[in-house]
């Protein structure tokens, strides 16, 4: 007699996990202190005020302004902030931190009660761990932008909107009306790739906005497909995964393997992808007139996502993979003060642009590092490749560089800062909202 097989309900399996699963462990919560404080410092240096009309009136603070707007606005501002200069955190949704955490904070203001800084890690972790799912679900990093997406928003919207039904407080049911309303506010295209164009800082905002509004319709009583999971026409896999989904990603884990664990910190003002070459040839040691000629052996995907050499806009410098190499060698780094517009346009590094080939090797992964062959003036060859580049998982950023970070990013921050990073022990999160 066959034991017949139990279908495992991947919505509500995750709806139930968001609205009560046992506390991550200890060192996982104070992950997220980090993963907050740096999308902050992110967000603070990449503010502006918000274009007239943007943002209805609201008390939830749109960080760095001086001045605070509707939820959901503040939610869509704060994400456009976060990424708005390429420095916030990689490896979840991609960007997790510029979707979760707007969302999350723009919750603070709707609560009406305390809400512990426990609480609000809980929520965070929560949110990254659902985006980073729903990622996997598609297929990985690779298959899903190779297709054309934008994973950070197609994808960070779920993540916004497991963070937002926690910290308001929906139960299992109506946070899977949540999860399941959130498909509805995805989307994301890599069409910004071709021009430099602001969209891509865009999608992190929406998938922010999206999210919380999703979660703030369930709880209002507004249901969400409950099979939008599922192998179904109108699907979300299905629809964005095609042959690549892995549905079972969903719950594989749930509960025991945390995907805040598996972000990345950024210390370059670039693309993730170029950070492993930006890290092996610095570590080459070389002076430009060192260089005679550098070969890049790289993925399709990465080559096709930051082989170019356009540099007139913010946006497209720091999608290009030679540039990021030039600044190092001609700069000593590849942070934000290598890609001002007087740096970017500098003969010097045109010159050094100029001796960058790249090659696409159809044999490497999607996301596979790139290998670095470095010709001399004098002949010699020299050869590098970083498997692990500085702030990943494997090689994190120390707390000192954490936090040199995020004060060379938002100067006179110390309260904040502090707070953050005692976030876990205080009683109650909203006390972030004024030192935003």
């Amino acid at each position: 007699m066959t034991t017949p097989v139990t279908r495992v309900d991947p919505l509500r399996a995750l709806a139930g996990f968001v609205a009560g699963p046992p506390p991550p462990p200890p060192d996982v919560a104070e992950r997220a202190e980090r993963h907050l404080l740096d999308t902050l410092g992110a967000a603070l240096a990449g503010a502006t005020t918000p274009a007239p009309g943007l943002a209805g009136p609201g008390d939830a603070p749109v960080w760095g302004t001086g001045l605070s707007a509707a939820p959901r606005d503040a939610a869509l501002l704060n994400g456009v902030a976060a990424h708005a200069l390429e420095l916030d955190d990689t490896g979840g949704c991609d960007h997790s931190g510029a979707v979760v955490v707007p969302a999350a904070l723009a919750c603070l203001s709707l609560t009406g009660r305390p809400v512990t800084g426990r609480d609000l890690l809980e929520a965070v972790v929560l949110g990254y761990d659902v985006a980073r799912r729903t990622l996997e679900a598609c297929g990985g990093y690779a298959a899903h932008n190779e297709a054309g997406w934008h994973s950070t928003g197609t994808c960070g919207t779920f993540g916004a909107a497991a963070a937002s039904a926690r910290l308001l407080g929906l139960d299992a049911a109506r946070t899977a009306h949540a999860l399941g309303l959130a498909a509805g506010f995805s989307g994301g295209l890599w069409a910004f790739v071709h021009d430099g164009a602001a969209g891509k800082r865009l999608h992190a905002g929406r998938a922010a906005e999206g999210g919380l509004t999703a979660a703030l319709l369930a709880a209002s009583g507004a249901s969400g497909p409950g099979r939008v999971f599922d192998d179904v026409w109108g699907g979300f896999l299905r629809t964005y995964a095609g042959a690549h989904a892995d549905p079972g990603a969903l719950t594989r884990g749930l509960g025991t393997e945390w995907r805040i664990s598996r972000c990345s910190i950024k210390p370059y003002a670039s693309c993730r992808s170029t950070h492993s070459a930006i890290d092996a040839v610095g570590g080459l040691d070389l002076c430009p007139g060192d260089i005679a000629r550098i070969h890049v052996r790289l993925s399709p995907l990465v080559a096709g996502m930051c082989g170019g050499r356009d540099v007139a806009t913010l946006p497209a410098a720091q999608l290009s993979l030679p540039y990021a190499i030039a600044a190092r060698i001609l700069y000593g780094d590849a942070d934000l003060a290598a890609y001002s517009p007087e740096r970017r346009h500098d003969p010097r590094a045109a010159a050094l642009m100029d001796l960058i080939d790249l090659e696409a090797d159809e044999e490497m992964g999607g996301i596979d590092e790139p290998f670095l062959t470095v010709t001399t003036t004098s002949g010699a060859v020299r050869r590098a490749r970083v498997s692990h580049p500085l702030g990943s998982p494997a090689n994190p950023l120390s707390d000192e560089r954490l936090l040199a970070k995020f004060h060379g990013l938002a100067p006179g921050r110390e309260r904040l800062a502090d707070h953050v990073m005692t976030l876990g022990s205080r009683p109650d999160a909203r006390a972030l909202l004024p030192l935003l």
